[in-house]
Order: structure tokens, then C-alpha cells, then sequence
């Protein structure tokens, strides 16, 4: 069964860290990962993706600088390190397979076809 799980979420005071974790399995070929974040009332948002070794990597601006995403293809496992966390990254992030990655594409939701179930971010002190 191919499926993506998130973890790693939770209350942060404004200025903290916390690392995302999004565990893949099943997967029979490369894909690339994107992150993508809902905060209540608002559309989905791109916030991070890289390609399938982890070559091409591309961020939205508002999280440049302060987050980065990685992996351990030996873990089946992509990473979303977050510092300097603000109240406004506050949101449901999830995370994405695809098997097609363009760094100018890859912050929109419509390459991606597998998605995990989510895990709450909560900025606040």
C-alpha cells in the first residue's frame, strides 16, 4: 500500500523550531515531495518540494530563509525543518508525492497525486 504519513507537528511559542517528518512507503519509483500548508479560511499553499534525490529544491517566499526541506532515501523519509516560527505558519501541513518535479511547478497542488493526512503547526505563545 502506497501512503505518506506526517508527524512531527505541535505548539511552538513565536521564534521556535520544529521538524516535520513525512515517511513514505510503498513506493515502487522516484518521487519527488512537496510540502503544503492550510491555515483556516484559507486556500492551500505550497511551502516547499524537492526532487526525488534531492538535487532541486524550491521554497514560497514567505518561508525563505527559515525553513528547509531535505531527505533520507534510505528512510523513505523528507524533511521539513522549521526555525524562526511566526503566528502566521500556523496551519495543517501536508505533505505530497509526485513523480514529476519542475522547480517552477512544484508548489502547485496538480502534479502531486498521492497526499498524507496532515499534521497540526500551532504558533502561538
Amino acid at each position: 500500500q502506497v501512503q505518506l504519513v506526517e508527524s512531527g507537528g505541535g505548539l511552538v511559542q513565536p521564534g521556535g523550531s520544529l521538524r516535520l517528518s513525512c515517511a513514505a512507503s510503498g513506493f515502487s519509483r522516484d518521487y519527488a515531495i512537496g510540502w503544503f500548508r492550510q491555515a483556516p479560511g484559507k486556500e492551500r499553499e505550497g511551502v516547499s518540494c524537492i526532487s526525488s534525490r534531492g538535487g532541486g529544491t524550491t521554497y514560497v517566499d514567505s518561508v525563505k530563509g527559515r525553513f528547509t526541506i531535505s531527505r533520507d532515501n534510505a528512510k523513505n523519509t523528507v524533511y521539513l525543518q522549521m526555525n524562526s516560527l511566526k503566528p502566521e505558519d500556523t496551519a495543517v501541513y501536508t505533505c505530497a508525492a509526485s513523480s514529476y518535479y519542475s522547480s517552477s511547478l512544484c508548489l502547485s497542488s496538480w502534479p502531486y497525486n498521492l497526499w498524507g493526512q496532515g499534521t497540526q503547526v500551532t504558533v502561538s505563545s
